[in-house]
């Protein structure tokens, strides 16, 4: 009984076990960023997908006559441009012809103040060339304001003109709600816990399938509060998953949790780990997130997200004697999970 006590204490610092791992991966509730009826389903439940594959289809008919429409509005804008330039043109030569006729008024009003200074034309002959005059420059007035007014209706020219901008992006953004009709896998995964059907109606930003990302798992193991005191990033682990009996798997310690949710205030996106009300309230405990020491293409294919694992860490490293019985004791129990 002391040499079980002692073990245990020792163990806890040097060589801490806990069979409260958890197979963790990424798990992604995708929603689709188009609202519509599903009209085709191209997946099963716990299909394997690679990146780009499809998964479901949103009825794109909707989407079809809004690039159409965005189509046509853009020819409008490029005609209206077309016909705006047109006018710029004919009230610069409005201008033109107003200055060229500006311009005589002024010569003859000059000639004719020449002449009645010199007694050979009327006063009244001055006073009727004056007023050609201010009609004319009346009539470049109002021409440079046309020229002025077709000038803004118009705007920049070509492709930076600001409807024909307007009319672009309006084309741009539903031929891209078009392509998001189609929903396609975002990385190598899994498809699991399908529920989804042709006909049901999916709406933009909420969830229509789970997707399991395939690109990264890993092992939480819950230790308690008074085994942390050694395990650091680096530590190597022993790791015996329940779906694969007698075999003892290596792995690395990646990072130790900084906060858990004591569960007494609403939810704060911490790991959840309610006290309890004993006389001796036992250690709380912290997640510590364990990497396995093979490639991901080597996972175990029977170990899936949320299975068991059995952890211990070698806090005080691998070639000591706490470490060897962790060890052999670890084999034992591999070989014991056979038969629970």
């Amino acid at each position: 009984m002391v040499a079980f006590v002692a073990w245990y204490a020792v163990s806890d610092k040097l060589a801490p076990y806990t069979d409260r791992g958890t197979v963790s991966g990424y798990i992604a509730r995708l929603a689709p960023r188009v609202s519509g009826p599903v009209i085709s389903v191209h997946v099963e439940d716990n299909t394997i997908v690679q990146e780009g594959d499809l998964l479901y289809v949103v009825d794109p008919r909707p989407f079809e006559i809004a690039v159409q429409q965005a189509e046509v509005e853009l020819e409008q804008a490029t005609q209206s441009i077309n016909a705006s330039s047109a006018a710029l043109i004919a009230a610069q030569a409005k201008v033109s012809q107003a200055r060229a006729k500006f311009e005589n008024a002024k010569t003859s009003n000059a000639r004719t103040q020449s002449l009645v200074q010199r007694g050979v034309a009327a006063r009244k002959q001055e006073e009727a060339s004056r007023a050609e005059l201010e009609v004319a420059q009346a009539e470049v007035d109002a021409a440079e304001a046309d020229l002025s007014s077709a000038e803004a209706e118009l705007g920049a020219a070509g492709a930076s003109n600001p409807r024909i901008k307007a009319a672009r992006l309006k084309l741009e953004r539903a031929q891209l709600d078009l392509i998001y009709t189609r929903v396609v896998a975002p990385t190598l995964g899994v498809v699991t816990n399908l529920d989804l059907a042709v006909g049901q109606y999916v709406s933009a930003g909420s969830a229509a399938l789970t997707f399991i990302d395939g690109r990264g798992a890993w092992i939480t193991a819950d230790m308690r509060e008074n085994q942390l005191a050694n395990i650091e990033p680096g530590n190597k682990v022993g790791l015996l998953f329940d779906a694969l009996p007698g075999q003892i798997f290596t792995g690395t310690v990646h990072s130790v949790g900084w906060g858990i949710d004591t569960g007494r205030t609403a939810s704060s996106g911490l790991v959840q780990n309610e006290p309890e009300t004993r006389w001796f309230e036992p250690a709380r405990r912290f997640p510590v997130r364990i990497e396995l020491d093979r490639a991901l293409s080597e996972w175990p294919r029977t170990v899936r997200v949320g299975a068991k694992a059995t952890v211990v860490v070698y806090a005080a490293g691998e070639s000591n004697p706490s470490a060897w019985i962790a060890m052999a004791l670890h084999r034992a129990q591999s070989l014991l999970s056979y038969l629970y």
